[in-house]
């Protein structure tokens, strides 16, 4: 099981760096959720990789985001607070090392891409021109595939929420024996759901909270505080009019983060703040954020 998981991975690895080819041919920009989506989409999760860690992502998902950092040693990808790019050595490793066993020792032995290795080419009779207004539909429905696996991720947390209330509600105690006191005082609900262990705001304000850099989930600076009563995690900063970016970081890495819409490695929040203070929630249930 954990060899064909290994196996897996270096697949989708590849298929990272060719669905980035891909988008070169068309001009078209990913965000980097889409393009794992998409690398997922065409190495689908087995079993075991389907099982959901913390945060309700599914292994196999978090397993293919911190492999991608072999891409980036390796020289073929980039990651930039604009998302990811490809560089030529990483298209001419598609063509050089095509079989996802030479991929796979290419990109563990470290194995630099022969220099005479072309760039890979467009299929015949689909120049980037004529492509580029269909790349939009690609592109939707790449994000699509994206938004799906999210969603399958977040189901099953959400069915096991249901049942633990439903539970909950079945062992309270009946009306009819409560005391008038009891009967007449408002019912305070604590719903409780499975929460990440630590959640930050990681973005380019974290200075002014105090941490030591921008964009830089691991500081207690950036961290959030879960307030149990309406389960949403809170932080508030007072800061000096501007714009601002961020993201949603779990567990002090970016491993795992949510970007705009709740997107899975999506694209960075964006707030125009008048100045004074900035109140953040971020709801897990919805992978989302609100300002207050």
């Amino acid at each position: 099981m954990g060899a064909n998981t290994a196996e897996n991975t270096n697949r989708r690895l590849k298929a990272v760096l060719e669905v980035l080819t891909e988008g070169v041919w068309t001009d078209e920009k990913l965000n980097a959720g889409a393009v794992l989506g998409e690398a997922i989409a065409r190495v689908p999760l087995n079993e075991f990789e389907r099982e959901l860690l913390s945060g309700g992502i599914p292994r196999g998902h978090k397993t293919l985001t911190t492999a991608t950092a072999k891409l980036v040693k390796a020289g073929w990808l980039v990651k930039g607070r604009a998302g990811w790019t490809i560089t030529e050595d990483g298209q001419r490793a598609t063509v050089a090392f095509a079989d996802p066993a030479a991929f796979a020792a290419a990109l563990d032995a470290g194995t630099p891409v022969p220099a005479d290795t072309p760039l890979p080419s467009a299929p015949a009779g689909k120049p980037a021109a004529k492509a580029a207004p269909k790349a939009t539909k690609v592109a939707e429905k790449v994000a699509g595939k994206a938004a799906k696996l999210v969603e399958e991720a977040v189901a099953p947390v959400a069915k096991a929420v249901r049942k633990r209330k439903s539970a909950d509600n079945g062992t309270a105690t009946p009306p009819a024996t409560q005391t008038p006191a009891a009967a007449e005082a408002p019912a305070v609900s604590v719903e409780t759901i499975d929460q990440p262990e630590a959640v930050a705001v990681a973005g380019d304000f974290n200075v002014l909270l105090g941490a030591p850099a921008n964009w830089a989930p691991q500081y207690d600076e950036s961290q959030m505080e879960l307030d149990l009563v309406d389960q949403l995690w809170k932080i508030a900063a007072d800061l000096p009019a501007g714009t601002y970016s961020f993201k949603i970081a779990l567990n002090r890495s970016w491993d795992v983060n949510f970007g705009a819409f709740g997107a899975f490695d999506g694209a960075n929040h964006e707030v125009h703040h008048s100045g004074g203070q900035l109140v953040i929630h971020y709801d897990h249930r919805t992978r989302d954020i609100v300002f207050a």
